[in-house]
């Protein structure tokens, strides 16, 4: 019986952003505090929309052994700490150590640490150094910052060719299966890759829509029509100063020079529409004016500036206040990250008057911006222990724990605050709390393009609104430091070399 190796090693670091990531926030899952290992990461993972749920279920067929030595997933947010990460790149290396015929890695990619730029790739290179010849697929998020390091060191790669993120399994069964024929001896892979020095804004990335689209259709079509093994692009993370941060493609084949040309033609393609890469803001109060004027609703107000996808703390309430003050009703928002006014909203109990300081208390000193609460009055709606299960196309059958949630009800606007921080990817951020979405005529929400994997269907319109925070789309607040230079499109008038 072959013996296989599997983890989860999932992090996108905004390295602007103020709030660091300890071991603890790495378990999403249930009441874990911190990863999971063995038999509890695979319940946690089997079944779902993750490439860790397509390795288990290709160590199945394979009939391998599979040995699950940890998973470790953490909203995105401020650097990792680096006994975070070493005690994560021990356990994987341990695993390893122990005896394996191949090995099948869930990353991001987009994960720095203190003291680490790369620490995928430092992983992965851990790895080769114990098991030189070890066959090794992984399959990285769309936002991957792709490294010289993960390529060398990896057998196969693939990404997430979705933004929403709804093709997770598919891209583990992408990877797996590659690694599993190379293993059998039925192809010998190589990889080509190469990254562009261009910071795309994320609104502007979707393959959904152009530019990205054909870009990312041209892939997709040279893998299954058989011309590669694979084809993956990344749209990168933009807010991670780094030197490898930037659009980029990887193409697996068995012929070198066909991989090397797939790669050029892709990114030649990014290079030439590197301006439609980039998305303008129109000011906060506009945005919200323009969706008070719409007829019918929901109208999904979306709050891209201060997303907990991207490493926002989610408890900046400028967006919040201006829909207050244009005086939008019929309105449910969240959820806000207030761990305090949770504690005194439960202190409170259901039915209780108060009036709330709410959220605020983030600084976000890499951009001069100062956190500033925001008072409310409200009656104290419902309880709830911020737990459900995502029934979205986004990482299906997954657990999700808020932490205690409370609802705060202003008469106009429903307010849900957390415990915990979370992109509201899944209308379950608002049912399991007694809110029906359909039934609201605003909804406000902080995300970027996630949210469109469950509330696209419900809203009659969607209002991009550009609220202050460490997600921002204007580039220019970020003073970035090891990024290779010169970079579009903080450097407008650059050409390739």
């Amino acid at each position: 019986m072959k013996r296989f190796v599997t983890a989860v090693m999932r992090h996108e670091t905004n390295t602007f952003s103020p709030l660091p990531t300890p071991l603890a926030n790495f378990g999403r899952s249930g009441a874990n505090a911190g990863p999971i290992g063995g038999e509890d990461a695979l319940r946690a993972y089997r079944n779902t929309n993750n490439p860790v749920a397509a390795f288990i279920d290709l160590a199945q067929e394979a009939g391998a052994e599979l040995v699950f030595p940890i998973a470790a997933n953490a909203v995105p947010g401020g650097r990792v700490t680096d006994d975070a990460f070493e005690t994560i790149a021990e356990a994987i290396c341990n695993g390893v150590k122990a005896g394996c015929d191949a090995a099948f890695l869930d990353l991001h990619g987009a994960m720095v640490t203190q003291s680490l730029d790369d620490p995928e790739g430092e992983l992965l290179r851990r790895l080769r150094r114990i098991a030189p010849d070890l066959p090794i697929a992984v399959a990285l998020d769309f936002h991957a910052n792709l490294s010289a390091a993960t390529i060398t060191n990896a057998t196969v790669v693939t990404g997430y060719c979705t933004y929403p993120h709804i093709d997770m399994y598919e891209t583990g069964v992408r990877a797996g299966r590659t690694l599993l024929r190379a293993l059998n001896g039925e192809i010998r892979p190589v990889m080509a890759w190469r990254s562009l020095p261009m910071l795309t804004h994320m609104l502007r990335q979707t393959p959904l829509e152009q530019p990205m689209k054909d870009i990312m259709d041209k892939a997709m079509a040279a893998e299954r029509n058989g011309s590669v093994l694979n084809a993956s692009v990344f749209g990168g993370f933009p807010l991670a100063d780094i030197p490898h941060a930037g659009l980029a493609a990887v193409v697996v084949a068995e012929k070198r020079s066909r991989a090397e040309a797939l790669v050029d033609d892709l990114l030649a393609m990014a290079w030439q529409r590197r301006r439609d890469f980039v998305f303008t803001s129109e000011p906060m109060a506009v945005s919200i004016a323009r969706a008070k004027e719409l007829e019918g609703g929901p109208v999904l107000l979306v709050d891209h500036g201060d997303n907990a996808g991207a490493g926002g703390s989610q408890d900046g309430m400028a967006a919040l206040g201006e829909v207050m003050r244009q005086g939008l009703k019929e309105a449910a928002a969240g959820p806000i990250w207030d761990p305090a006014a949770v504690a005194a909203m439960f202190k409170a109990g259901i039915g209780a008057q108060m009036t709330l300081d709410l959220g605020g208390r983030t600084d976000m000193p890499e951009i001069d911006l100062k956190g500033e609460p925001l008072k409310v009055t409200g009656t104290v709606r419902r309880l709830t222990d911020g737990r459900f299960l995502i029934t979205g196309p986004m990482m299906t059958g997954s657990e999700v724990n808020l932490g205690r949630t409370a609802v705060l009800d202003t008469g106009k606007i429903e307010i849900v605050v957390s415990e915990e921080r979370f992109e509201p990817f899944d209308q379950g951020i608002f049912t399991h709390a007694g809110i029906v979405p359909a039934a609201k005529k605003f909804l406000l929400i902080k995300s970027r393009q996630h949210f469109r994997a469950a509330f696209e269907g419900v809203a009659r319109h969607i209002v991009l609104v550009a609220g202050p925070g460490v997600c921002s789309s204007d580039y220019s607040l970020f003073p970035f430091k090891k990024l290779r230079r010169p970079c579009y499109p903080l450097d407008p008038d650059m050409t390739l070399a």
